[in-house]
């Protein structure tokens, strides 16, 4: 059976500004990392980079043996695995696509050419909704600088705003050997090192925003006994004032995702919306702390400090490298859909109409 001819694709061209359209949102993704600094990591280290292709072909040997794989057609360093990446939210980006009429459009701090684009009026004047990949190590020292702290927090001013901010996990902070061995087998994969500290873009972003969240550790989630399936998720539905989890059960299996734990008493600012419960067949401090769930999905409603939305939720519910489910799809739409500004508002406040 033959398949429909997919859209040609572009590269290395300007990004062409999105016109308001009254209840449409335009959605950005920003990826933190910088590519060149990621991929030109020595594959001698042993912590804090990506796997190369070549390893992720053999751990999940033999789903990428083919020919689309192979030296001839695809990358096989770091570089491979971080277009994994990119290929990944493609699916979110058609689903956004169709519900929007917009197309979701892609940035990253520095890309494969070199280029740097921080956070500024130029991705920021024709997007309502953007979300922050915090896929950055670390050690790559990649800050938000205090004039992007500053456009985002005037750009939040903004009603109908969301930021969506998603730093990943952060696995074998201690010193502690046995610990970061501990947290090793407690994911599983074999294609995370013992340390592999993600997202201070996104760190540094929370603290110049003050928002009270820390993202924590590389937590495995449960599945429903006897299957492949991911437990359901806990939702605090009563907190969902926007619809957000409607219909949603469930995000996608991700073996080790941050536990986004709160630095603050005020419930009032910040709500919990899910809790994943934990593989506790496998030992972790924070399971043996007594834990059973963690945060992963966050909400901070607008209030005087900013007229938009801030959300917290994994980079990977928005991918489908390490799978998919049709409650993962229904999050995307109602994330979409989220209602705008009103029309004076708007009209007010979008230059690009």
């Amino acid at each position: 059976m033959s398949t429909a001819p997919q859209p040609p694709r572009t590269y290395n061209q300007n990004h062409a500004p999105r016109k308001y359209t009254s209840g449409k949102r335009r959605v950005s993704i920003y990826w933190t990392w910088s590519y060149p600094w990621e991929a030109n990591r020595d594959t001698t280290e042993l912590d804090n980079r990506f796997s190369t292709m070549t390893e992720v072909r053999r751990v999940a040997w033999p789903a990428y043996e083919g020919a689309e794989w192979d030296e001839m057609h695809f990358l096989q360093g770091i570089a491979g695995t971080l277009e994994l990446f990119h290929r990944s939210t493609l699916a979110f980006q058609k689903v956004v696509g169709e519900v929007t009429g917009n197309p979701v459009a892609v940035f990253q701090r520095i890309d494969q050419a070199g280029y740097k684009l921080p956070i500024d009026e130029r991705i920021l004047a024709d997007t309502d909704t953007l979300m922050v990949f915090g896929l950055d190590h670390v050690v790559s020292e990649q800050e938000a600088a205090s004039e992007e702290i500053a456009a985002v927090r005037e750009w939040l001013g903004r009603e109908g705003t969301c930021l969506l901010l998603g730093p990943h996990h952060d696995v074998g902070f201690t010193q502690d050997l046995k610990q970061r061995q501990m947290e090793y087998a407690h994911h599983g994969d074999a294609l995370v090192p013992r340390q592999q500290r993600f997202g201070q873009y996104t760190r540094s972003m929370m603290k110049g925003l003050g928002v009270p969240v820390m993202n924590q550790f590389g937590l495995r989630p449960a599945l429903v006994r006897g299957t492949r399936q991911i437990a359901p998720l806990t939702i605090n539905r009563d907190l969902d004032k926007l619809g957000l989890l409607n219909g949603v059960t469930t995000f996608n299996f991700h073996p080790h995702l941050p536990h986004y734990a709160l630095t603050t008493q005020d419930t009032k600012s910040v709500n919990v919306l899910t809790r994943q419960p934990i593989d506790l067949d496998r030992p972790h401090p924070f399971t043996e702390a007594g834990n059973t769930e963690f945060n992963s999905c966050i909400w901070m409603p607008p209030n005087a400090r900013h007229a938009g939305h801030i959300l917290l939720a994994d980079s990977t519910s928005f991918t489908t490298l390490f799978g998919g489910v049709e409650s993962l799809e229904t999050f995307w739409k109602n994330l979409a859909t989220i209602p705008l500004a009103s029309t004076v508002q708007a009209m007010k406040t979008h230059a690009l109409a």
